[in-house]
């Protein structure tokens, strides 16, 4: 059975997300925080602000999931292709 080659990030493009997020929370939060609104206006946009962040998560666990069980029914489906394609035999004659 073959290995699929599996794709993996490297760490300047995973620093690179991470940095990226922290920026863009942080100046989301700096942003609400620094609002010239009531409390009340600002409690619910930071509320908001991190109901956005934790669904974006479940969001991306989500899609992962769902990928790593195609790759899981992807082989199988391989496991079995290469099970016929040993027990093939082309030189065989029925009947005989």
């Amino acid at each position: 059975m073959t290995n699929p080659i599996q794709q993996q990030t490297t760490a300047a493009y995973f620093a690179q997300a991470a940095i990226s997020f922290g920026i863009a929370l942080g100046s989301m939060g700096l942003g609400v925080a620094y609002l010239p609104v009531g409390a009340w206006v600002r409690a619910f946009l930071g509320v908001g602000l991190m109901y956005l962040v934790t669904s974006a998560f479940t969001l991306a666990k989500c899609v992962r999931d769902r990928q790593e069980v195609g790759q899981v029914v992807s082989r199988v489906d391989q496991a079995r292709l290469d099970k016929l394609l040993a027990e093939h035999d082309p030189f065989r004659v029925d009947g005989v």
